[in-house]
């Protein structure tokens, strides 16, 4: 098939992709960009990058929650409301235009950065988020959920990113636990976005699971780092992951202008 001899320089991409997105979030910035050098249109490189980075999530997900490193109760609550904001958002998604669908990918999250750039970094300290009413925190919980998964399955990069900062920023999680809940938020968003794009036809396994091996490698290694150094290690990610989103943003701007 036309699309193989890509996997050559998208499987490196996608390792990258992978090692970032699981401490940091952020990967689908260079993953969905890998994809679309291939020439597959929008739905299907949208598809096929959901299958790739739900395979590489589950394993950091996985390590995290081995290590202990997720708020077990708040994650699958998230997870179950994301899950279904994902389910809407990906219908969404398949009723755009290629073309429009296209632009949306490439032009996509520039709030992310200037958020991060202004908001005040303090350290939070472990069971900071107890300090939450309990009904106060199921809102916050559902309303990060739905919106985050929406988002995700209607277009997608930076969602993790996102995830952290808002159990982090909002839910007062430490950024490891914080990025630990994103991983499982972020998985079952994938997940109902994978099957959506699946049933559509959108998802080319052939480019995608040989991919999803190397996902699976940036993804164990990434969270092993974050979970061993922490903060030390996931603050920094965020504002690299940050500082490609912001480049990729003027970019994409000036190609279209």
């Amino acid at each position: 098939m036309e699309y193989l001899n890509s996997l050559l320089y998208l499987c490196p991409l996608v390792f990258l992709a992978g090692f970032i997105d699981s401490s940091a979030g952020g990967g689908g910035v260079i993953s969905i960009p890998a994809f679309m050098l291939t020439g597959m249109p929008a739905h299907l490189v949208f598809g096929t990058n959901k299958l790739t980075m739900s395979i590489g999530t589950a394993i950091s997900a996985g390590r995290f929650l081995k290590n202990k490193a997720v708020d077990i109760r708040a994650a699958l609550f998230t997870g179950v409301i994301a899950l279904l904001g994902a389910a809407l958002g990906s219908q969404l998604a398949l009723l755009l235009s290629d073309r429009t669908f296209r632009i949306i990918l490439i032009a996509a999250l520039p709030c992310i950065a200037v958020f991060q750039a202004l908001r005040r970094n303090k350290a939070i300290d472990e069971g900071a988020h107890e300090s939450i009413p309990v009904m106060k925190r199921i809102a916050l919980a559902a309303l990060i959920g739905f919106s985050l998964g929406v988002y995700d399955g209607a277009i997608g990069p930076g969602t993790g990113t996102l995830a952290i900062i808002a159990f982090n920023a909002i839910m007062r999680y430490d950024l490891k636990t914080a990025s630990g809940n994103a991983k499982i938020l972020n998985l079952c968003s994938n997940i109902a976005a994978l099957v959506t794009f699946a049933l559509a036809g959108n998802v080319l396994f052939i480019i995608g699971l040989p991919a999803a091996v190397f996902s699976v490698a940036g993804n164990y290694l990434g969270a092993g780092f974050a979970i061993k150094k922490g903060a030390k290690f996931i603050r920094p990610m965020l504002f690299i992951v940050l500082a490609i989103l912001l480049a990729k943003v003027v970019y994409d701007f000036v190609s279209i202008t």
